[in-house]
């Protein structure tokens, strides 16, 4: 059986890497055009085409399916079924219409809950107990199509949107190679997602991650689980923007002003905190602008003036 696989970020490497290992015929890997990166703006390759080049794998690069020529060439591969992870395009029908066990797609949520860019991050940040993975065949509407298999994990107090991500790749891989062969051998019937239960996501801004301080502290918790690694959670102090990294919800003292900066006992799994509009958000790791992380010790023992000021 002919697969072509479509990915791009890392969510998508360990599913490809099943199908190689489980001796899939990969006749093609479709990724994201390479892109320029870092400070240098050097030329980088995404994950996917990183790990197809080290197993000899064909890769191809469009920049969209919009091109008559793009269509023709995916066309003319004949593909039996197509998997798609992370790709970062949307098919067209003319490409949804060629293989003949479809496209199927490894989604991290449980459908119908989460369609959109952003599922993991939202699973977090809604303080969800369980999130999952969703194997799905693709339609023309944006994550709406039957499902063909999900399994479910617990979502950890200590998971951010990229260890969550880790985990959920993994799963999804291991599902997708349980699935496809009861799926093309005709034992699945596709189930119908239910439109009344459909949520969406939106794809992360950076200033999403400012904090608002009138908010809970748990939610603040939650978000900057939800925004590791990106886009960040921060704050502003001395008209600079300062990164919180890593922190913990602590139960109100009594007395302060939303925002005020405070030590904390020794016995506190933090050194300092910041008052919410509910609780104390305990502060455990930042990174000033343009330098590195450090622990809250090592940035107050040089910002002594933090102490007290409200952010």
């Amino acid at each position: 059986m002919k697969a072509v696989f479509m990915g791009s970020s890392a969510f998508a490497l360990p599913a490809l890497a099943a199908l190689v290992s489980d001796q899939y015929d990969v006749i093609a890997v479709y990724t994201q055009p390479d892109k320029k990166a870092g400070r240098g703006q050097h030329i980088m390759s995404c994950p996917v085409k990183q790990y197809a080049v080290t197993k000899g794998l064909t890769v191809i690069q469009p920049e969209n399916f919009r091109d008559h020529d793009a269509v023709a060439k995916f066309e003319a591969l004949k593909p039996d079924i197509v998997i798609i992870a992370a790709y970062g395009q949307i098919l067209p029908e003319a490409i949804l219409a060629v293989p003949v066990y479809k496209c199927i797609n490894i989604h991290p949520s449980l459908l119908p809950r989460y369609r959109g860019p952003s599922p993991i991050a939202e699973a977090i940040k809604n303080g969800d107990a369980v999130t999952g993975v969703t194997i799905m065949l693709v339609e023309k509407k944006v994550d709406s199509g039957p499902i063909l298999a999900q399994r479910q994990i617990t979502i950890k107090e200590e998971d951010t949107t990229d260890i969550l991500s880790e985990k959920l790749a993994e799963l999804g891989a291991q599902l997708l190679i349980e699935t496809i062969p009861r799926w093309v051998s005709g034992n699945i019937i596709p189930l119908a997602q239910g439109e009344c239960n459909a949520s969406y996501t939106k794809m992360a801004l950076r200033e999403d991650g400012e904090l608002d301080w009138k908010l809970p502290a748990i939610q603040l918790w939650r978000n900057v689980k939800a925004y590791h690694p990106w886009p960040g959670c921060f704050t502003t102090w001395k008209d600079r923007r300062l990164k919180i990294t890593k922190v913990i919800p602590l139960p109100a003292q009594n007395g302060g002003t939303v925002g005020e900066v405070s030590t904390l006992s020794r016995t506190e799994p933090a050194s300092i905190a910041v008052r919410t509009g509910d609780g104390l958000l305990g502060i455990i790791c930042v990174q000033p602008e343009g330098k590195r992380e450090m622990t809250a010790e090592e940035f107050i023992a040089g910002h002594h003036d933090f102490i007290g000021s409200i952010l």
